[in-house]
């Protein structure tokens, strides 16, 4: 056993070898998946009695009994040998014309806080239940048919693994030809499984599809409260959850989810709560239901969920294990392009920032808010106007794209959401909004494919994308009422971001779309804090960026930075004029470069000097020196505070520069201070060679935490990196 391994508080405690008819399949003992995932290959396959079916990579294991109706009676963590699973419970419920029905399961098990697989003989089948019929087994399938060759992006591949369908029936004869298929997809390389619902309607008649909750999980339980909510007491730890149904502009996951629900489970009669509250259920779908009446010879798929097994209570460790989900099931997170924000007034404007970009190693351009872009304008006339810069810029060999408001805005009586409380407009997530479905909000979702289809641009920075608003309007064509108000907006949402993400155009939202096609977020900022002294907006940027990359890989973020006046700031809050201001403006697009974001440089130009010029150039060519590693994963070190040394560490353990720590001093004198470096995740054992900046190399010997002490000086107000080879 890896004594390193041993060290961050893991063993590994399983080694797997399934003799199956066509051989035998072993696992890797003691490789860190998350320093190297080779070995670790998704299967699909049926034990050697023919009952089960095992979903199996080394690092997660879910294991269905088959007859008399799918159950799934294991799912454990091959990390730490946590088993998962309590109870069986139906493979999906779904509510159809007001009626819930169970898809999957069996019933009778008697004690819910434990489950023995002796059990399963005893268990039977319900009547009125889907039942299981067949089941296929295929490889996975890229999420997004994504374009993205040209964007600079760290990972190009799908994510590879297995994908199984269990196909499920109804025994009614009002129900024949109503099919359900449970989709299961295990990834190669992390502990990671998916799960989503697909529905066909060739009943020949309308059915209503009121709700679909495609997992239920009866968990083992985090702690024994003999009192207390549901709310209060502490889930279970070791599953962490993602679904493709998150969105209210919190610009974190958490608090963007609307599908995690935990529930109490009043049939586990066993647990110490007195009030049978604690939280050991665990279901995921849409708080407001699907609503939607599904014609015949249609078809639905459900929300899908991503279910990611933890090794550890350790918050970078966790939040590794995520950004790594991230990079493997949505490889277009890791589109970075170097871009610039543009404020203008008219088309020569527009060519001269492009030949800035040009010239100073930028790699798109972004009209910001505030210019005199238009892409709700499809006339001939304005599409021909951004096709020829468009083709300006291609020909500058830099990328062009523009800022598009959708939500936050008011369209009219007739096509704003209709608040289903008052009945009337406003009121809505951010106060007046359009509805999707209106049909100002149909013609707004052609309008946006027409100007990209025209125009060839390649971003699309979609600010206040549909927030979630229900509707209670019963005369938009886009939906029939409040129902499915929120499920068809956001199907009209999704599908827009997947046919710009087929095209290869970048999106920036606000929202977190990124399991549909967005490639950024923002990392997080109150922006009348650009309107505070530069000397605040250093600390308060590198203050954003820590707190921001906890769960979000670098290129995932945007950050910001104020080259003209900004809600309200003044010339101590600007960079322009920029030639007077070089210090600051090298430093915070170092502190940017630095962590591998790239933030939104918004005015009028890149530079006015000659001398600026040469300053961008600086930066621009050493981020793009490092650019590997500084895309990689952040390592947190120490929050700025204003009162000391802070900084963060990048770690990239495949390639030649396995670390770039970068490290700020806030202070107005030099300061010395011995930095220990945390290297385990760089993959090196033994020693390491690390250097300051573009200095000699030094060896240094890794102490028994995988760590080296390092002597520096930081300057006053200033900055210095280290390199490890």
């Amino acid at each position: 056993m890896s004594t390193r391994f041993a060290h961050l508080h893991m063993f590994i405690c399983w080694m797997f070898a399934w003799q199956i008819t066509c051989g035998a399949l072993a696992y890797k003992e003691n490789d860190d998946w998350l320093l190297s995932s080779d070995g670790y290959q998704a299967i699909a396959i049926k034990s050697q009695d023919e009952q089960d079916l095992i979903l199996e990579n080394g690092l997660v294991r879910r294991v269905f009994r088959l007859q008399p109706n799918v159950a799934c009676y294991d799912f454990s963590n091959l990390i730490t040998g946590q088993q998962l699973i309590r109870a069986v419970t139906p493979e999906a419920r779904i509510q159809l014309d007001g009626k819930w029905y169970q898809v999957g399961g069996l019933k009778g098990q008697q004690e819910k806080a434990y489950f023995l697989p002796v059990w399963l003989d005893a268990l039977q089948q319900s009547s009125g239940d889907f039942t299981f019929s067949h089941y296929e087994v295929h490889d996975l399938k890229p999420l997004l048919a994504w374009k993205g060759t040209n964007w600079w992006a760290t990972g190009q591949q799908a994510a590879t693994g297995k994908e199984l369908v269990f196909h499920y029936k109804l025994s009614m004869p009002q129900w024949k030809g109503f099919h359900i298929q449970v989709h299961y997809a295990i990834y190669s390389g992390l502990p990671l499984i998916a799960k989503w619902l697909t529905i066909q309607n060739q009943t020949g008649r309308i059915v209503k599809v009121n709700q679909i909750i495609h997992e239920q999980l009866a968990l083992v339980e985090e702690e024994s409260a003999v009192v207390g909510s549901t709310e209060a007491m502490l889930k279970q730890h070791g599953l962490y959850v993602e679904s493709n149904f998150a969105f209210n502009n919190a610009m974190r996951y958490h608090l963007s989810d609307q599908t995690l629900h935990w529930k109490r489970d009043t049939s586990y009669t066993s647990q110490v709560n007195y009030d049978l509250n604690t939280p050991a259920l665990l279901e995921i779908y849409p708080e407001n239901g699907v609503g939607v009446a599904l014609a015949s010879n249609d078809s639905l798929t459900s929300i899908r969920s991503w279910e990611l097994l933890m090794d550890s209570y350790d918050r970078e460790r966790r939040g590794l294990a995520i950004r790594k989900m991230y990079r493997t099931i949505a490889p277009w997170t890791t589109a970075n392009p170097i871009f610039m924000h543009l404020v203008s007034k008219n088309d020569q404007e527009v060519r001269s920032a492009i030949d800035q970009c040009a010239a100073t190693g930028y790699e798109a351009l972004i009209l910001s808010f505030g210019s005199h872009i238009n892409m709700e304008d499809t006339s001939s006339n304005n599409l021909r106007r951004w096709k020829e810069l468009a083709d300006y810029a291609h020909k500058r060999q830099i990328k062009i794209g523009g800022y598009s408001l959708f939500s936050s805005r008011k369209i009219s009586e007739k096509d704003d959401v209709i608040n289903p409380k008052t009945g009337k407009t406003g009121d809505a997530f951010f106060g007046n909004a359009p509805c999707f479905g209106s049909e100002w909000g149909i013609a707004y979702h052609q309008k946006i494919k027409t100007f990209f289809d025209q125009t060839g641009f390649d971003i699309w920075e979609n600010d206040g994308p549909y927030p979630g608003d229900q509707c209670a309007s019963t005369s938009h064509p886009g939906h029939q009422d409040v129902e499915d108000s929120q499920w068809k907006q956001f199907a009209m949402q999704k599908e827009l971001y997947h046919w710009l993400n087929a095209r290869g155009v970048y999106i920036n939202a606000p929202d977190w779309y990124f399991l549909d096609g967005t490639n950024k977020i923002a990392i997080g900022y109150r922006e009348v804090n650009f309107a505070l002294p530069r000397e605040n907006q250093r600390i308060l940027n590198r203050q954003n960026i820590f707190d921001g990359t906890w769960e979000q890989t670098p290129s995932m973020g945007w950050g910001f930075v104020p080259l003209t006046a900004y809600h309200g700031g003044d010339s101590t809050s600007v960079l322009e004029p920029l030639n007077e201001h070089l210090n600051d403006y090298k430093q915070l697009m170092m502190q940017y470069y630095g962590a591998g974001i790239q933030a939104c440089y918004r005015g009028p130009r890149l530079y006015d000097t000659e001398e600026t010029k040469k300053t961008v150039q600086e930066v621009i060519n050493w981020y793009k020196r490092y650019r590997k590693v500084l895309n990689a994963d952040i390592v947190h070190l120490r929050r700025a505070d204003g009162r000391d040394w802070d900084g963060i560490l990048h770690m990239d353990p495949t390639e030649e520069i396995k670390g770039l720590a970068m490290l700020y001093n806030p202070l107005k004198q030099p300061i010395e201070r011995t930095i220990h470096l945390p290297l385990y995740y760089t993959g090196k054992e033994g020693s390491v060679s690390v250097r300051q900046e573009e200095g000699p190399a030094k060896a240094y010997h890794l102490d028994r935490h995988d760590k080296v002490a390092i002597k520096i000086v930081i300057p006053a107000e200033g900055y210095t990196w280290l390199v490890v080879e």
